[in-house]
């Protein structure tokens, strides 16, 4: 074989490679979606009874959601995220109205434990006053890695600070785990304070190489970050990339 009959060869063997990969990762991305309850492998997760709380997970899909637990959810989105987007609130209230039924969007329902073990077995009969909280997650890709990515984790006022946000938390790094995912990626609003040390300081998130502050932009102007934790190295190099690397200019993302 001569030296330009090699190089063709070897252009068609790396092409081969990357579609090979692609699909991998298409593939790894459609079998983490079918998953009918994400919960099912880990069973101690499926109640949290602490600091003078009780609630149990289930699963759920955003294109199976009932119409009394769509409005419960905007409700609670408006309650507690209507202050950090100020006057962009209603063209952001659309858009994650949504976000909230994609067929692609999963969710993890938190349900009060109100009147003991028999609420456990009946509450989702009772309608959505019990809903108390829920993190709204989907399998996707950043930069051709695949993800799990947390597009909201919203809990009742009366339910937070009891430690159920990091409970919740480490439940998604295990299904991002189990289902062989890169990393997880998240986006904070930047007036949001808390949670930007809740995930930053106490959960060692990081300010991924994708987000606005980061991108080659003459000025940043973006009212939120964009946070990951990554699992292996092909993740870390993309997501994690030092100050001086260069990378895409912006991420339009929801927290």
């Amino acid at each position: 074989m001569d030296s330009k009959n090699r190089r063709k060869y070897s252009k068609f063997r790396i092409t081969m490679q990357i579609l090979e990969k692609k699909k991998k990762i298409h593939d790894l991305i459609k079998r983490a979606s079918s998953v009918v309850d994400p919960l099912s492998p880990f069973d101690s997760f499926r109640r949290y009874t602490k600091n003078e709380l009780s609630v149990y997970l289930e699963p759920g899909r955003g294109d199976r959601l009932s119409s009394s637990l769509k409005q419960h959810i905007r409700k609670l989105l408006k309650k507690n995220m209507e202050g950090f987007y100020g006057s962009n609130w209603p063209i952001q209230a659309k858009v994650k109205r949504t976000e909230m039924t994609s067929p692609d969007a999963r969710y993890i329902f938190v349900r009060e434990l109100r009147y003991g073990s028999k609420a456990y077995e009946t509450a989702s009969k009772e309608g959505c006053d019990q809903i108390a909280g829920f993190v709204h997650y989907r399998f996707t890709l950043e930069e051709e890695i695949p993800v799990l990515y947390v597009y909201e984790i919203q809990l009742e006022s009366r339910i937070q600070g009891k430690g159920l946000g990091e409970f919740l938390m480490q439940l998604i790094e295990l299904i991002a785990s189990k289902n062989q995912m890169s990393a997880i990626v998240l986006t904070v609003q930047t007036s949001n304070a808390l949670a930007m040390t809740f995930y930053m300081s106490k959960l060692g998130y990081r300010i991924s190489s994708i987000s606005p502050s980061k991108a080659n932009l003459p000025t940043f102007s973006a009212k939120y970050e964009i946070l990951c934790k990554t699992f292996d190295s092909e993740a870390k190099s993309v997501l994690e990339k030092s100050d001086g690397e260069p990378t895409r200019d912006c991420v339009s993302s929801i927290e």
